[in-house]
């Protein structure tokens, strides 16, 4: 009975072992299979007709907003490689001199960060999917009315996907999609950039002592676990000993307050609304605490905080109402998170695990310095948790030198005479949509945009050219503000 046992043990683990060498079948997406397979599809991707030289064909960078612009502006003004040598060291020449870029902000489907809390990653990854598609396709809708695709564009050689949320539900499925669709385009993302970056910049040693690093991303992001992923896995691979400890902090409408949600942010009301979908007064990380109004330091002038009080001067509502105020808000809900958690590990860098993020880097910084500075009856509160050498990562420029490392080693820099070109597109909902879908200003509704299946070939939303009409004027002008390069290049292409 035991020798039958043993040869069919020993049976099952050959055939096991065989098995393992048997290719597995690729499950794919809905959405990809139609791109691949079936031409009567409107996402069908043609790719047998892609061009075999990519050299000269435009970067694809994507985000759900212009967020993203945070990244093509680190691609477009990069200097740190000798464009002779391809070595790192700047000769002040651009190192993406010449070359061609398309850029793709999904903003009628934004925030991403809340597909994941809604039930909803399946259409997430289907989202990013598109995005990817509209990149690798060669046409546009020139308005929102228009019933066929008839702008034409040209395909793109490298996809660079400039939002975290995308990164951490899409990645997967991009890079999928295309090694079977065998046109030699590579993706990258930011969230292996950024912790390779975090680590390279801290260059922890043997000996160091314990510490923690930050990371601030969408809810969506978070709830992925893409980040603390990613930097165990790499701390691992590099045999660090040291004890690292991740505080993972949810950007509670920070992205959508920078593009200007009005569920979040809206310059027009002076009272708080019903509509807001921001930090509300409550416990929790996604809550302002009353008493922890001090450190918030809020701006509360011209309207930039919204509440109401009751007959003894206490707050009953509190609602934020600028970008500034949702920066704070998150950025101290992480810091007082990891005070509350017990640990004297100093915070050594927080991580912007968001592509919006960036537009605000001054009042981040001002208040870590405000943080450090904090007493309480006496005692600094913060200091011993922020490291003399923090810093803020933004993974932007990591991911524009991965860009250009990927490019150089598949030989597809242009290298072409001549100034950059951007091309800008934003993806606005459909003209023919039913009305009841959208709100009053003319953007989906929260209950229709969260609320759509997947699979579906009904066009909820389309990819228009960039207009001074699609882009919202503060954005606008924080663009060129703090994007010059991408402002010169695409601020002439809006009409």
């Amino acid at each position: 009975m035991k020798k039958v046992l043993f040869i069919t043990l020993a049976l099952s683990a050959t055939f096991l072992s065989c098995k393992k060498n048997v290719p597995q079948a690729v499950i794919n997406l809905p959405i990809i299979d139609r791109a691949l397979h079936d031409s009567t599809s409107v996402f069908y991707g043609d790719f047998e007709e892609y061009p075999e030289n990519l050299k000269m064909l435009p970067i694809g960078v994507f985000d759900s907003g212009t967020g993203g612009l945070t990244v093509l502006e680190k691609i477009v003004s990069l200097d740190v490689f000798d464009n002779i040598t391809g070595k790192m060291g700047d000769d002040d020449i651009l190192d993406f001199a010449g070359e061609h870029f398309i850029y793709l902000a999904d903003q009628a489907n934004m925030p991403y960060g809340n597909y994941d809390a809604e039930g909803k990653s399946d259409y997430l990854r289907e989202l990013v999917v598109k995005d990817a598609l509209f990149l690798l396709g060669d046409n546009y809708y020139e308005t929102q009315y228009d019933r066929e695709a008839n702008g034409v564009k040209p395909r793109v050689k490298i996809i660079v996907i400039a939002c975290n949320t995308a990164t951490a539900y899409g990645l997967k499925d991009i890079a999928s999609l295309l090694e079977q669709s065998k046109t030699g385009v590579k993706v990258i993302g930011v969230i292996n950039a950024g912790v390779k970056a975090t680590l390279d910049e801290l260059n922890v040693s043997e000996g160091d002592q314990p510490f923690a690093i930050g990371v601030l991303a969408t809810p969506g992001t978070i709830a992925s676990g893409a980040y603390q992923r990613t930097i165990e896995e790499m701390v691992a691979e590099r045999d660090i000993k040291t004890n690292v400890t991740v505080v993972n902090q949810k950007g509670y409408g920070f992205a959508e307050a920078v593009d200007s949600e009005p569920d979040f942010v809206n310059p027009a009301l002076i009272f708080p609304r019903d509509s807001y979908r921001g930090p509300r007064i409550g416990q929790g990380d996604e809550s302002i605490d009353i008493n922890l109004m001090r450190i918030y330091n809020f701006d509360f002038s011209g309207y930039r905080m919204l509440y109401r009080r009751d007959a003894q001067g206490s707050y009953k509502e509190i609602q934020l109402n600028d970008a500034v105020n949702y920066a704070r808000f998150n950025l101290v809900s992480l810091v007082e998170k990891h005070r509350l958690s017990g640990s004297t590990a100093p915070l050594r860098a927080v991580i912007l695990g968001c592509t919006h993020y960036p537009f605000l880097i001054e009042t981040l910084w001002q208040v870590i310095d405000e943080l450090k500075n904090i007493k309480v009856e006496g005692q600094y509160l913060y200091k011993h948790l922020i490291a003399d050498d923090f810093l803020f990562i933004d993974p932007a420029l990591y991911t524009a030198i991965e860009c250009y490392n990927t490019l150089r080693e598949e030989g597809n820099l242009a290298l072409r005479i001549g100034e950059q070109k951007v091309n800008g597109y934003i993806s606005v909902p459909d003209g023919f949509l039913d009305g009841k879908y959208l709100t009053s200003d003319g953007k989906l509704t929260y209950e229709f945009k969260y609320g759509r299946d997947v699979d579906s070939q009904t066009i909820t939303t389309k990819q228009v050219p960039f207009s001074k009409s699609n882009i919202d004027s503060n954005n606008l002008l924080r663009i060129k503000l703090l994007l010059p390069y991408s402002y010169e290049l695409i601020y002439p292409t809006l009409y």
